[in-house]
């Protein structure tokens, strides 16, 4: 096991489970939730972090960032149970790549418009999912919905 997974290897599952919470208290019809002006719909949010995801695993896999994929899968926006098996596929593609990792492979540069190291790389991924844990919370909290107790916990 490399370095990065010895060390952060928890905290990255324990950040991911949150998403696994999200997904078990909403309903495809929460999905359609916009809190108005130009916000996407909570469906929209949500795949938008999956094409992060998958933008961050090809990173990490090819060394170069590329921000242009969009999952071509109809009806993903409004389908709590698609998101949840596109999220897993995801999930368990990230945790390969990573634990393929050697220690050497943690000092290479990944390319993102300027130069980042991959272990450097993954931190900015794990950031990048409270960010958007924190744009979900107003969501929840305008739709009336209580968040879970880790959510409470870590984003408040």
């Amino acid at each position: 096991m490399n370095i990065f997974m010895q060390q952060h290897g928890e905290m990255y599952h324990e950040t991911q489970v949150m998403r696994d919470q999200l997904m078990d208290i909403l309903t495809d019809a929460d999905l359609a939730f916009s809190p108005g002006g130009s916000n996407p719909t909570l469906g929209e949010l949500c795949r938008e972090m999956a094409d992060v995801e998958a933008s961050y695993i090809g990173s990490i896999k090819l060394l170069k960032q590329d921000w242009s994929y969009r999952n071509p899968q109809q009806g993903l926006a409004q389908s709590v149970s698609q998101l949840q098996a596109l999220y897993s596929k995801l999930d368990s593609d990230l945790k390969a790549t990573m634990e393929g990792l050697t220690d050497e492979d943690l000092s290479k540069t990944i390319d993102r418009g300027w130069p980042v190291g991959v272990g450097t790389q993954l931190h900015i991924y794990r950031e990048g999912l409270l960010i958007y844990y924190g744009k979900v919370a107003v969501y929840l909290k305008a739709m009336g919905k209580p968040m879970p107790k880790q959510w409470q916990d870590w984003i408040g």
